[in-house]
């Protein structure tokens, strides 16, 4: 059959399909719980909202699952989805340790696809900056509402055959609170629903919530697909990953995912809900959905203040959320290491939430070394993806090579074997991950589930620049705070093999995560300050800056506490510890850092130097990047920013 004729064939079933599903929304208790031969094998469709209701039953209509299972939550129920994919071989145990367990995916279904996520609005300036010509864009996708449509008729229709659908009604944050938001996911996937119970508030918990307030919900509709072939390399592991798509429509508040079953593709309540849906949602209601990790810090006076911060990967965002500060006197405590929602209270208060309830964590590096508490909250009830399994029935990865000796035969993450001191090849996938309980970790803060929210003090970017930029520094005021987070810059390796490592932009850190136009994004953070006389005070931190030998000049990982120590100081109006700068605020080279006990002899005058021609040549490439990357979307007050520091720069 040509292949448009079977695009429209498909065209055709779809409608006939969603005819039928709204016969199925009248009062028929017989069609509820048996459509069209389709059997609930837990839960009831007759208890469900009407709005909830309608949605399982279009898409039972468009996916043609053999079974609906509508997730309660509970122990029980985990516990028969763990047995059910040890049986179909998704996931095995792992006896060393507690209710643990490894899953390996499909080697083409790994990581995040970040070409093949679209954000679909009616126009392309509502999702992405108009850039300059002959520019492409890289501050997101867009897909028309057609085009939306087509991706889905083409790819949806029956491909849960032979399949449970389960209905995941999960709570972003402590249910209840008024800074959470319900959505509902329906997936084909066992392994989705055991990561979603560990990633959100699932079950019914929410689905009371929803009953008893009739609320709106976001709409989350995930499968791993069918290949056209109708071959699975992997029986194990079902995907499509040529044809893997992810969607995202804000205007009606639906996420729709296809091919693939891992990571951020699939845990829809991830980047998908908390950040680009929930981007778009904190702009109509007022507030900020941010991919920032939030930690309290109590000084040795006892007083306790929480930080928001937002680093690119690979620049210490967990290590910071969880770790153990060296400075005397000093405790961190961590209440999220991925995502904040944060928004105004009454009195003008900035308060966040982390909207998950576990962490999904990058493996490799992670250690006893550089982050004690993730290694101490991992090792039960947990889910790990793509690692290597040592013949004891533990984990083993990149970074834990202290932990196994050499010659020890493992499996590595394709299950073959693997010898420690002689594999040239990685034991892990550089992508695997770890999926578990927020709730587990040693230093996880006594308000981390407050509905209300943390008070927040400071709110930091960063990024890994070996030159040029000092460890830390402070904007001016919040609109020159908003203009640093949108020229943040980091270090990363190139994509071509063998190249050097070059400086990439993203801003907020946010940059493959925006729900919408990232010049309206900016003009939504510099309208906050309408809404309080209390703004949190901005700075911006460098963990990775090098001298002329390529040696790091700031310690790192506990000894950023001391960093910590003074944006406290500088949070309390301490003036005597700083000192200005064309960039902002540094911290004074005689007494503005504490380094008391430090072993390391630290340059300060290099740490916190701000050298002129380095610093032109930055505000060059940031200027150019904003007048090709969002040209006339550019807030007039971003862009007076750029000439300020110029001119600042020039007169210094």
């Amino acid at each position: 059959m040509p292949d448009f004729e079977k695009k429209s064939e498909e065209r055709e079933y779809t409608r006939n399909v969603g005819q039928f599903a709204k016969k199925l929304t009248q009062p028929n208790v017989g069609l509820y719980n048996h459509l069209r031969g389709i059997s609930v094998v837990n839960g009831n469709l007759v208890n469900l909202p009407t709005n909830l209701r309608e949605f399982i039953e279009e898409n039972v209509s468009l996916c043609q699952p053999e079974s609906i299972h509508i997730c309660d939550g509970s122990e029980q129920e985990n516990a028969q989805l763990l047995r059910l994919m040890q049986k179909n071989g998704t996931i095995e145990p792992l006896p060393k340790y507690e209710n643990c367990w490894l899953a390996r995916t499909n080697p083409a279904d790994v990581a995040r696809v970040e070409g093949k996520t679209f954000i679909c609005t009616q126009t392309r300036n509502k999702t992405i900056p108009t850039t300059k010509d002959g520019i492409k864009g890289t501050l997101g996708n867009w897909i028309s509402p057609n085009d939306m449509q087509e991706a889905i008729n083409s790819r949806f229709p029956r491909c849960m055959k032979g399949r449970t659908m389960y209905v995941i009604p999960f709570s972003m944050g402590p249910v209840g609170s008024p800074l959470s938001k319900i959505g509902v996911q329906l997936t084909d996937s066992a392994y989705v629903v055991a990561s979603m119970g560990i990633m959100t508030r699932m079950g019914n918990a929410v689905l009371e919530t929803l009953n008893n307030n009739n609320e709106e919900f976001v709409k989350c509709l995930h499968s791993v697909g069918t290949p056209l072939n109708g071959i699975k390399s992997h029986p194990h592991w079902p995907c499509d990953p040529e044809r893997t798509i992810i969607l995202h429509r804000p205007k009606t508040n639906e996420i729709v995912s296809y091919g693939s079953g891992y990571g951020g593709n699939s845990l829809l309540g991830k980047k998908c809900f908390a950040l680009r849906i929930g981007s778009t949602i904190a702009k109509r209601e007022g507030w900020l959905a941010e991919h920032m990790l939030i930690l309290g810090i109590t000084n040795p006076q006892g007083q306790k203040k929480y930080i928001v911060a937002a680093f690119p990967s690979a620049c210490g965002k967990t290590n910071l959320a969880m770790m153990n500060a060296t400075l005397p006197g000093y405790k961190i405590e961590c209440v999220g290491d991925d995502i904040a929602w944060m928004k105004f209270d009454k009195n003008g208060q900035l308060r966040a939430i982390n909207p998950e309830n576990g962490f999904f964590g990058v493996a490799p590096g992670t250690s006893y070394k550089t982050n004690p508490n993730a290694m101490e909250t991992i090792f039960k009830n947990t889910i790990f993806t793509n690692v290597a399994k040592t013949p004891d029935g533990g984990i083993y990865w990149e970074g834990l090579e202290d932990e196994v000796p050499n010659g020890t035969v493992l499996k590595d993450w394709h299950n073959n074997d693997w010898v420690k001191g002689e594999t040239k090849t990685p034991a892990a996938h550089p992508n695997s991950r770890f999926c578990a309980p927020a709730k587990q970790c040693p230093i996880i803060d006594p308000q981390w589930e407050s509905p209300e929210g943390v008070p927040i003090s400071a709110i930091l970017f960063g990024g890994r620049r070996p030159k040029g930029v000092p460890l830390v520094y402070e904007a001016l005021d919040w609109d020159h705070g908003v203009f640093v987070g949108a020229s943040m810059r980091s270090e990363a390796t190139a994509a071509a093999e063998h190249q050097s490592k070059v400086i990439m932009h993203d801003p907020f850190a946010m940059r493959p995560f925006f729900g919408y136009n990232f010049g309206h994004y900016l003009s939504h953070w510099l309208s906050m300050k309408e809404k309080s006389n209390n703004l949190p005070k901005i700075f911006h931190v460098n963990w990775f800056r090098k001298d002329n030998a390529g040696k790091f000049l700031w310690p790192g990982f506990g000894e950023n506490s001391r960093v910590l120590d003074w944006i406290l100081r500088r949070v309390n109006n301490d003036d005597s510890c700083a000192v200005k700068t064309p960039i902002g605020y540094v911290p004074n080279k005689t007494n503005g850092l504490n380094l008391d006990g430090l072993k390391e002899n630290i340059n300060l005058d290099e740490l916190l130097d701000v050298p002129r021609d380095f610093w032109l040549q930055e505000i060059e490439e940031i200027e150019k990047y904003f007048e090709e990357q969002i040209g006339t979307d550019l807030p007039n007050e971003i862009r007076a920013h750029v000439n300020n520091l110029k001119s600042r720069l020039i007169n210094n």
